[in-house]
């Protein structure tokens, strides 16, 4: 599974965080970074986390690049 985060898009509200923390992680105050691959045992927790994203920032799925933004 891969992910993609339209950082444009992101706000910082940081629920992928709390959800996820082992993928998704805030650098400063508003920075986030984030693990394009999924680590095995991760995938509900990222299907969790771009669920409860406001702003819908997240893309899961197997074939997703960075042009699906």
């Amino acid at each position: 599974m891969r992910i993609v985060v339209d950082l444009t898009r992101c706000q910082g509200y940081a629920q992928c965080v709390f959800l996820a923390p082992e993928v998704f992680q805030l650098h400063g105050e508003e920075g986030l970074l984030y693990a394009p691959a999924v680590p095995d045992g991760q995938a509900e927790r990222v299907r969790e986390a771009a669920a409860a994203c406001p702003v819908q920032a997240i893309l899961v799925g197997e074939e997703v690049s960075a042009g699906d933004r």
